[in-house]
């Protein structure tokens, strides 16, 4: 660790795979004021590798997916750094964000756990209502401190009882979906990845999953305001039925496999 009065040294850590349309923009907003980058890739196909590599020789690869959860575990035993902020590759820093970042980093409380602001955006507009927004994410904390859960999917920084929580001031702009297709390849894995998790602990039936995708319409898009979003809030709203009512019918479908054989 650093000495007393002298500002930590901060890593931006990454885990990526096929993110070679997004990484660039991505490190752009961070490449000239942190002090290391570590990316964790889990088997790109595409030019993530090449792009990386133009900005950091911290660049590695686990071939073998353990969830995203211990995949951020282990790219954190990679840095070397004071603190950590997490990115994701369809991110990006807003020149408000960084000045926070660094206005906190100039007296940092290493028992603190930090909490960024994430703007997204769907289908080439930003989201301010549906429940997208705010949407407050532990992002930043001291490498000593905590690290991310074991979880597959859905995975959060463990903040420890002892820890203090502070919000910082700007946003992280979040590039989610770039199109409809792109939406169902995301939301894809991420309901199998779902269903794997709650196989065999978690009970359902089809008129769980009606009752479930109903809710999750009337909730996105009355209670948290989605019709404020425009057609884009009206048709998030409808997907995000459309996926919860196919990751229940998973997970029954499942049950009904398993007591045929």
């Amino acid at each position: 660790m650093n000495q007393q009065n002298t500002k930590p040294s901060l890593a931006v850590a990454l885990i990526v795979k096929n993110e070679a349309k997004h990484l660039a923009a991505c490190l752009d907003s961070v490449k000239d004021w942190v002090d290391e980058i570590v990316i964790l890739d889990s088997g790109s196909s595409d030019t993530t590798e090449a792009i990386a590599r133009q900005y950091t020789n911290k660049f590695f690869v686990s071939n073998d997916w353990p969830g995203f959860g211990m995949q951020r575990q282990r790219a954190q035993q990679y840095v070397e750094s004071d603190y950590i902020l997490w990115l994701d590759a369809d991110e990006r820093v807003t020149p408000e964000l960084k000045a926070a970042i660094e206005y906190v980093l100039q007296s940092p409380n290493n028992n603190t756990v930090y909490l960024i602001n994430r703007l997204s955006s769907a289908f080439g507009q930003f989201i301010h209502h549906s429940g997208w927004s705010p949407d407050w994410l532990v992002r930043l904390y001291s490498t000593q401190l905590t690290q991310y859960n074991d979880a597959l999917v859905h995975e959060k920084v463990i903040i420890p009882v002892h820890a203090q929580q502070q919000k910082l001031s700007g946003r992280l702009h979040h590039h989610t979906y770039d199109n409809l297709h792109h939406y169902i390849e995301k939301t894809t894995k991420y309901i199998k990845t779902w269903s794997d998790e709650r196989e065999g602990r978690k009970k359902s039936s089809i008129s769980t999953a009606l009752l479930h995708a109903f809710a999750s319409f009337l909730k996105m898009y009355v209670i948290r305001l989605g019709f404020l979003d425009g057609r884009r809030g009206f048709i998030l709203a409808w997907l995000t039925m459309h996926s919860t009512f196919v990751k229940y019918t998973d997970l029954w479908l499942r049950e009904q496999q398993d007591k045929t054989q």
